[in-house]
């Protein structure tokens, strides 16, 4: 196939078929969507090689027949060895050929949430600069009307001091909720190293059960094949805790289940400004058993200042999507009632760093 190097750079699985049905190439995306080598899958059959949940056999042959491209949207896709993903699909008769025919996949799980999440980040972003300086501003006239407060108070009667007690309690609780602004403002660059996720995951766990979920009970399923990841430890530490703490709370009084997951998908690529692709295989998934997300603000978790309980400052998911997005990963959540699943997709070390 002329133009290698833009065959290598589709962003999304494509295999090229000739005109035996058979496989005559594939890219990247394309092997690790199957899970198989190029060299494995050279010469093998396209229709046992590709589940594919319509008659891709009928499709081949009319777009041989008409020249011309068709589209199957939100259809299953996957191998023998890889479990089907909803996809969008396009069979394309090759240019300057009557026989070899292209076949696109683009996994619409993947594509639709990802471009939430980078929407939501940037939005975040902007939002945490100008929620930071504001902080900073509002500041010193909390503390001159929490003063003002107190010396109120010395001549005050019993009645009256419920008034000034409440002021001073509820300018401290602003400031506090100003404190949590600014530590997006001042949260240092990542130190990264080597890392187990598994080691960071236990120690969250063990922190976890003897506080804020000691009423729940924490179930882990490892891979224990994972390679180690490149962050930084104490960052990635605040992320888990969050999330951990997010499902304990969502649970209530009554406690549930947490489940602490981790695995390896080759497919998920996080695409850079630059038009570069970072692979972020290292899956870890949080989840638990509570009533789910409020579907007013499923889409906007991640964002600053929304928040599903009352009372709650809405900053603890949205300092983690700038952490992950920090550390080049990706986060993401889906949720219904009865699970809602948080999952953090991470890149591997650079083999020079381990």
């Amino acid at each position: 196939m002329e133009n290698d190097s833009l065959w290598a750079s589709l962003p999304i699985p494509a295999i090229l078929v000739g005109a035996d049905d058979r496989i005559a190439e594939i890219n990247s995306e394309g092997e690790a969507f199957l899970n198989a080598s190029a060299r494995s899958l050279a010469g093998k059959p396209v229709l046992e090689r590709l589940v594919i949940d319509t008659n891709l056999a009928g499709a081949l042959a009319r777009v041989r027949r008409d020249q011309g491209p068709m589209f199957i949207n939100n259809v299953d896709v996957g191998s023998q060895r890889t479990t089907p993903v909803e996809c969008n699909v396009q069979i394309a008769p090759v240019l300057g050929s009557e026989d070899e025919i292209l076949i696109l996949m683009e996994p619409r799980d993947l594509a639709v949430r990802l471009g939430k999440s980078l929407g939501v980040k940037s939005a975040a972003r902007s939002a945490i600069g100008m929620a930071e300086m504001l902080a900073h501003e509002i500041k010193n006239p909390l503390a001159g009307i929490t003063g003002a407060a107190q010396l109120l108070s010395m001549n005050l009667s019993k009645d009256d001091l419920e008034l000034t007690d409440l002021i001073v309690a509820e300018s401290r609780r602003i400031v506090a909720l100003l404190d949590q602004v600014e530590q997006f403002g001042n949260l240092r660059p990542p130190e990264r190293k080597v890392i187990n996720i598994h080691d960071l995951l236990d120690r969250a766990q063990k922190s976890a059960e003897v506080g804020f979920a000691a009423r729940m009970k924490l179930v882990e399923e490892y891979d224990p094949s994972l390679p180690p990841t490149w962050v930084d430890p104490d960052q990635l530490m605040q992320v888990f805790l969050n999330l951990l703490k997010n499902a304990a709370e969502a649970a209530g009084d009554t406690g549930g289940t947490i489940r602490i997951r981790t695995f390896y998908d080759h497919r998920l690529r996080l695409r850079r400004p630059d038009g570069s692709g970072a692979g972020l295989p290292l899956q870890v998934e949080i989840c638990d058993d509570g009533p789910g997300l409020p579907p007013e603000i499923a889409g906007q978790v991640f964002e600053p200042f929304v928040s599903g309980r009352e009372n709650g400052t809405g900053l603890g998911l949205a300092l983690v999507s700038k952490i992950v997005s920090d550390h080049d990963g990706w986060v993401s959540v889906d949720s219904v009632p009865g699970k809602t699943r948080f999952r953090i997709s991470l890149p591997v070390a650079p083999k020079d760093k381990e």
